[in-house]
């Protein structure tokens, strides 16, 4: 669990600093940087949403697991 603990944590910040600023952000090198003319996000901004949505959820389960174990 702690092994899946450090890998969750680091993948988590990963992808949290590949996620767009102000001035734009790594996701711009896969395809971030085309914007719709609608004015919403792009196919890579949503699918990086969701990566970091599911990782952070990962990542929360396995600290109240390790809580739990280590009580």
């Amino acid at each position: 669990m702690q092994v899946a603990l450090i890998l969750f944590s680091f993948l988590l910040g990963l992808l949290v600093l590949m996620h767009k600023g102000k001035g734009g952000g790594l996701s711009d090198m896969f395809g971030g940087g085309m914007q719709s003319s609608v004015g919403g996000s792009s196919v890579a901004e949503r699918n990086l949403d969701r990566m970091t949505i599911v990782v952070a959820l990962l990542w929360f389960g396995v600290v109240v697991a390790l809580g739990l174990l280590m009580k």
